[in-house]
């Protein structure tokens, strides 16, 4: 009965088709990224958000571990509060992507769990979402749902769109499941000295806070760091023109949402400028963006000097950064794995 609902009358959506076969003919660096999520705007509807739901964002943050305004910081990424969720239907966008070759496996997957979800009347089968089947203020895919959605009203549904209690407790329920430690800061803005040894920055290398200290990395201020055996990672996102942050295991966490190191970046920069933090300290850098081809350009000529960044994909991916600091290391630069304009420039 469900699936003939479902199903009735069902066209492929080709508008998805194109969303998903279209890449951003740029590559965004830090503040490209990190200004247009952390806008005034946004970080004041936040502000705003969290003053309005405190007693349910308490509540909810008492009983996962994870602070309010992390979880208002999410909401504002992933749907700017809920006020934008997709308008897509979900049946249709799951089974046109599934019929598509490229990612069938993945989206078939989605689509019997999204039908798993409509027939025990867990969500609506004339459910609305993004074009690539994400739900609600959290942007969940249905297995997530399945796996994370909490019905903190115990009416029966995952209400992600409507119910702030279901909203809240289910993004809240994700964060702890991927591990997110109660009472941890995800990470602070850092300061790096002259002369600094870049190849030790990335999220693969760990010190502690202490051993970062002695190496003369300081708060992003310029005061010390705190005296602590936290094991953090120090990365640049922008190599060592741009700004630079100790990351904690909570950071870890974040990626576990979104594997995009500038999007952990954004929800945990907005999540401290909530909370009442200030602006960083590190001044913003306009810089030429990187198109795909220029990234294309630079993969291809890393190769053919022997420095294997894969197939090129016009991705800069961690295999091309880790090129890329070799190479920067073997002619005397700094080894700070960025892919950016400057090393565009050296390899032309």
């Amino acid at each position: 009965m469900t699936i003939d609902k479902a199903f009735f009358e069902l066209t492929p959506n080709t508008d998805i088709l194109k969303s998903d076969s279209s890449q951003a003919e740029f590559n965004q660096n830090f503040w490209h990224y990190v200004n247009k999520r952390v806008s005034n705007v946004r970080l004041s509807n936040g502000r705003e958000s969290l003053k309005q739901n405190a007693s349910l964002l308490n509540k909810t943050s008492e009983k996962y571990g994870v602070p309010a305004y992390v979880l208002v910081a999410f909401l504002g990424l992933e749907s700017n509060y809920g006020n934008y969720m997709g308008n897509e239907s979900l049946v249709r966008s799951l089974a046109t992507l599934a019929y598509d070759p490229r990612r069938s496996g993945f989206f078939t997957k989605e689509l019997i769990a999204a039908l798993k979800l409509m027939d025990k009347n867990t969500i609506p089968i004339n459910a609305k979402g993004s074009w690539a089947g994400a739900m609600g203020a959290v942007q969940f895919m249905p297995t997530n749902v399945i796996a994370y959605g909490v019905d903190a009203n115990n009416d029966g549904k995952v209400d992600l769109w409507n119910d702030k209690a279901d909203i809240y407790a289910s993004a809240a329920n994700f964060l702890k499941k991927l591990g997110w430690k109660k009472g941890e800061k995800w990470g602070r803005e850092a300061k790096i000295p002259k002369n600094f040894d870049y190849r030790l920055t990335g999220l693969k290398n760990e010190k502690t806070v202490n051993e970062w200290a002695a190496l003369g990395v300081l708060k992003g201020n310029g005061s010390s760091l705190p005296k602590s055996n936290f094991k953090s990672s120090l990365i640049v996102p922008m190599g060592y023109k741009g700004p630079a942050f100790l990351v904690y295991r909570n950071f870890n966490t974040i990626m576990g949402w979104n594997r995009s190191i500038l999007y952990a970046l954004s929800v945990a920069y907005l999540s401290d400028r909530i909370k009442g933090g200030g602006k960083l300290s590190a001044k913003s850098i306009d810089e030429p963006l990187l198109s795909k081809e220029n990234v294309m350009q630079i993969q291809n000529t890393l190769n053919l000097l022997g420095y294997d960044t894969g197939t090129p994909d016009g991705m800069a991916g961690p295999k091309t950064r880790e090129a890329t600091r070799m190479f920067q290391s073997d002619i005397g630069l700094v080894a700070d794995g960025y892919i950016g304009y400057e090393l565009l420039q050296v390899l032309q």
